[in-house]
Order: C-alpha cells, then structure tokens, then sequence
C-alpha cells in the first residue's frame, strides 16, 4: 500500500515537473535552440543532483512513462517507413543507407573500445565487456532525427532530389538503428553473460528475430483493430499506448520466464516489435492516415515526459568526469556519417557537389537515440545509467548542431524555396487576379469599390481581346514566370486573387510566396482533394459548392451577420486594416479614438485570432478586424494606415 502511495506522490509531482519542462521548452524555441533541450535541462534542474524534486528514488517507480513513450517512439518511427515515397529515390537512398550504417556503428564502437581507459565506469571491464559496450554505443550513434529534418523541409519548403534521400534515409536509418541494435544487444548480453558463441546461439538469435516478427505483426494487426472501431479518438490513443506498453510487459515476462524454466534465455526487443507493428499498419492496411494523425497528436505530451524523465535521470557526476568523451565520440560520429554519405552517394552516382556536403543533412539525434540509450540503462543497471549519460551527451550536441547543418545545406544545393520578404506598404492596396470572366470582373469591380487599385493578368490573347476595353486594368501574362510578374509589379501585390486551374493556381501561389512573400492569397477551388497544397502554402481557399452551403446556411441561422460579410447591407461593411502607425503600437483598444459606429471585432497576431476587448494591447503589425459603416471604416483605415 505504502508503494502505491510513493507512486501515486512520485507521479503527481512529475506531472507538475513535466507541465512546467513544457513551458522551459517553448522558451528555448523562441532562442533557436531545439525544443528537448529545454525538457531535458527541465528535467536535470528539479533531477537528484540539482533541486531533488524528483528524487532518485522515484525515477524506478515512474519506469514505466519511459517503456510507454519508448513504445510511442517505435510506432512513430515505423509509421514513418512509407514504401511509396521512397520509390523515386530507392538507389540513393539504399547506398547512402548503407554506408552509414556500416561507417557509424564500426568507427563508433573502435572508439568506445579505444577510449575505455578515460570512461570511468567501462576500466575496471576486461576486453569483453568493453566490446559489448562498445557494440552497443556504435549502435545508437547511427539514429537519427526524422522529426527534426521533416520541421526544416518544410519550413524550407524544400524540393529536389537532395531532399528525397535526406528524407529517405533519414527515415530509414531509424528502422536499420533498431534492427542493429537488437542484434547488438543479442550479442552483447551474450557476451557479458559469458555464452559463447556456436552455432545454438546464432539459431537463438534467428529464433528470436523470427519470434519478434510474428509478434510484430501479430501487433500490427491489433493496432488495425483498434483503429478500425468507431470510438472516442482519446480512447483510441489510450488503446495504442496500451497495446505497446503491453509488449514490453510481455517481452520481460518471457525473458524472466525463460530465463528460468529453460536452458537458454529468450530476449526480444520490443522497440523492434513495435515498429513492424507500426510499419505493417502503415503499408499494409488503410489507416495509415488516421494513425499518422493519432500519433502527431500523442506526441507533444510524450516528448514533455520522456525527455524531462531522461533529464532526471542524468547522472552529471558522470557528465562532469566524461565530458571530453563525449565530444570525441561526437567528433567520431561526424566523420562515420561523411565518410558514409559521401562513399554510399559516391557509388550510387549522385552529383558531387551533393556528396560533398550530404553528411550535414544527417547530423541531428532525437528520439529513437535516447530512447536506446534509456533501454541500456534500465537493460544493464549496474553501468548503463553512466552510459546513458554519455550517450544522452552526444545526442544533445547532435541535435542542437544538426538543424543549422541542414538548413545550409539545403540552400547550398539551391533546393529551398522559403517565403519570401513581403515589401514595405506603399500606402495603397493593390490587388491582383489571375483569370479573366464574370466573376474576376465582379471581385475586381468590388474592390475598386473599396478604394483598391485592381490589375486582371490575363493568360490568352481572346480574353485579352474580349474583356479588354473595360473599367479594369488587364494585363498580359502569356508566361507564367517572375519576369512576367515583375512586369506587373507584383512585388508591390498586398493581395492576389487566383482563379485559374488548380495547377495554375499552385503554380502562382508558390511563385508569390516565395519571391514576395505575400500573406493574402485567395484561391478558387475547382477540385477538393488539392485542398491541403493550397493551406500549406497558407492561402486562403474558396470552394464555391461549399461556400454556397455555408452562406445558406448562415442566413438562416445568422442573417445579419451573413449580409454583412456578403456587403448585403448597405449601412455596415467590414474590414480587415494593418496596423502600421507606431504612434499607436501598444495602446489600450479603449483609449483609441474611433468614431461611434466602429467596433472591433478581433485582432489577429502571430498567427493568432484575438477576441479583443477595451484592454486588448495593440502591437504594431496587428490585422484588426473593424465592422461599421463605409465612411467610418474609411476614417478608421487612415488612421491605422499612417
């Protein structure tokens, strides 16, 4: 009863402890430093060696965050093997795969031999065990960080044939790390354990494998259960979670059992369990995207308690006596991953200038690593806490050196396409759109209403001719490139409006936001699954089958409101004004001096909607949302436009 109790005192106030990791971790996003770093140090200050808020007695109790968030991380990088997108790559990515996976484990692991003699824990080990340790370690330096290159892709927005093997290989060097290390491991324990090696032990280690595969798959098809029944999506979560925590419940059970009712001992990894398990939902069955989505949604709260437990368990003594070691073996690994990519792009026939500088792609370390590395300490008590520190070490130095190395590289390969610079507000609203018909006239003819100045680029000569001579500025656009947009001034756009086709309309909206940066882009939808490219880009998307539903639906239950979006009402309107004078960055909504008939609805700031009121602060830049009549609405614009 009195052990309960500890857990449940243990478990409360690590909750309080990850609450507040999660608050450190945001701080340290806002300074450019990788969001573990802010849990593991959360994790060290209130651990044993610092504030003793958790205390090391309690890090055995709450074992069990660290085998759910490592069957968490499993999942997460067997879901991350899609076989379909690695096809267009496939050579590339095998030998560049290859070669890491041979040059970081063997150069890492002779390191770990040779530098026995300074680590302190592994001198008093005969040549044996420092070569079980040192398999081990070499093992784990091959992980990598999916989630983290994935993060600068796509804030790169990067595309080409060097962003397919980065992301190929990175994603399928977390799969080989698991596999290399469940051998390791194999042998490791054989070795420290005293079993020779002979034959039995190979068919054992081909038993084992075989047993973890049929396990695997056997999960694979219980995830698929789960993810087929219809209920609450935070059941479902809890169910996931469950059924991988329950592997490696079982996989120690039958490792106990074995160890003593049989002559020989049964060990399966089960972070190997749970990946096959992941990867046969994620290629094998139709619920690859309803699993990708539960786990994007589990993973915030995971990551907070893994890495802040991890931090607790930190052994800084040892951090202090082997701080040295941990360099070098960063250094070793450096230079496994650039003799690796450079030799696997090398035969697999890629461009040089790629071979040169791929290494820097692969630097970064995450989740998988330390989960391993948290796997050795519980796997060998006596001496895998001090190992784990070491280890743990060398994956903070990776992960907050590895994203500048990729960002670098990537733009050194002229594979990133980011936003671009908005250009400075000109005093005047301009607007473009791309298509000439009814409609783009109408829009065109609505906003000159509102005081914008309205160029139509038109794509073909008859459109040109036809709609030509009207009240709206046309301009050609015959090519669709930067000269030609430049031509229009589209630098100076503050919104433009595409209703073209779909891929015409991508095409546009990906040339405006990465050489103008522009923020507003709307987009006339003709085919709904192109919904998400035009939303990653940030556009603003109308479907017109939909938007009539919605505007239905909205006189029914809100007519006025609905009449006033439309401009339906002749006596409101409603607009959405920058604010750009710094006269008024920082006052009081309430001390603003706007006429009667105004009010402001919301403010939008760093991607955030605002419901405002009298003591909303307003920060120059801020989009205010302003309802009230067109002339007041006029008054309002002049002065937050100055």
């Amino acid at each position: 009863m009195n052990d309960l109790l500890n857990i449940a005192i243990f478990l409360m106030a690590f909750v309080v402890v990850s609450l507040a990791a999660k608050e450190i971790g945001r701080f340290f996003t806002r300074i450019h430093l990788p969001l573990i770093s802010g849990f593991l140090l959360a994790g060290v200050l209130v651990g044993p060696f610092l504030l003793d808020m958790v205390p090391a007695e309690a890090i055995q109790p709450l074992h069990f965050i660290d085998e759910i968030s490592l069957a968490f991380i499993a999942f997460a990088a067997g879901s991350e093997l899609y076989i379909s997108e690695l096809r267009g790559r496939v050579k590339s990515i095998g030998w560049v795969t290859l070669g890491n996976a041979l040059a970081v484990p063997i150069l890492g692991s002779l390191a770990l031999f040779f530098l026995a003699d300074f680590i302190p824990f592994m001198q008093p080990m005969d040549a044996v065990g420092r070569t079980a340790v040192a398999l081990l370690g070499g093992a784990i330096l091959l992980a990598r960080s999916p989630s983290s290159a994935i993060a600068i892709v796509n804030e790169l927005r990067a595309k080409g044939p060097f962003t397919q093997t980065l992301i190929g290989v990175t994603m399928l060097i977390d799969v080989v790390v698991i596999i290399i290390f469940a051998i390791n491991l194999e042998v490791a324990d054989a070795l420290l354990t005293n079993l020779g090696f002979s034959i039995g032990f190979v068919l054992l280690l081909l038993f084992e494998l075989s047993l973890s595969l049929f396990i695997g798959f056997i999960l694979g098809k219980t995830l698929q259960f789960i993810l087929s029944r219809r209920m609450q999506r935070h059941f479902k979560m809890g169910l996931i979670l469950a059924a991988g925590y329950a592997v490696f419940v079982m996989t120690a059970a039958i490792r106990s059992y074995s160890h003593h009712a049989l002559p020989f001992e049964i060990l399966m990894e089960p972070l190997l369990i749970c990946m096959i398990g992941s990867f046969y939902v994620t290629n094998f069955t139709g619920y690859r995207t309803e699993a990708s989505r539960l786990l994007h949604d589990m993973g915030p709260p995971i990551y907070v308690a893994f890495f802040t437990l991890t931090g607790v368990a930190l052994e800084l003594n040892v951090l202090a006596a082997a701080w040295h070691i941990a360099l070098a073996l960063f250094a070793v690994r450096l230079l496994g991953i650039f003799l690796g990519s450079f030799g696997g792009g090398a035969v697999a026939g890629d461009e040089m200038k790629h071979n040169r500088i791929s290494w820097m792609a692969y630097v970064t370390q995450a989740g998988v690593g330390l989960g391993l590395a948290k796997e050795v300490a519980v796997e060998f008590p006596t001496w895998g806490g001090e190992f784990a520190t070491i280890i743990i070490s060398v994956i903070v130095l990776s992960q907050v050196i590895g994203p500048p190395f990729i960002k670098w590289a990537i733009h050194r390969v002229g594979e990133a396409h980011p936003r671009g610079q908005a250009s400075e507000f000109d005093g005047v609203r301009d607007a473009i759109i791309f298509g000439v018909d009814d409609q783009a006239l109408a829009v065109a003819r609505q906003l000159q209403a509102h005081h914008w100045q309205v160029k139509l680029a038109c794509l073909d000569e008859a459109s040109l001719a036809q709609f030509g001579d009207g009240d709206v500025m046309i301009c050609p656009f015959f090519q669709m490139d930067r000269a030609a947009l430049d031509q229009m001034n589209a630098a100076q756009a503050d919104a433009i409006v595409a209703m073209l086709s779909d891929e015409e309309n991508l095409q546009i909206c990906e040339m405006f936001y990465e050489y103008y940066g522009t923020e507003t882009m709307v987009v006339r939808l003709n085919e709904r699954d192109n919904f998400d490219r035009f939303q990653a880009l940030g556009a603003l998307v109308v479907e017109p089958g939909t938007a009539v539903i919605g505007l239905l639906d909205h006189f029914v239950r809100a007519p006025s409101t609905a009449s006033l979006i439309l401009g339906a009402a002749p006596e409101q309107d409603m607009i959405d004004v920058e604010l750009r004078d710094p006269n008024l960055d920082g006052i009081l909504i309430r001390d603003l001096r706007l006429p009667l008939d105004t009010l402001i609805l919301s403010v939008f700031r760093d991607g955030q909607a605002i419901v405002s009121h009298g003591y909303t602060r307003l920060k120059l830049h801020d989009k205010i949302t302003v309802v009230g009549s067109p002339k007041s609405l006029d008054e309002v614009t002049l002065k937050f436009d100055v």
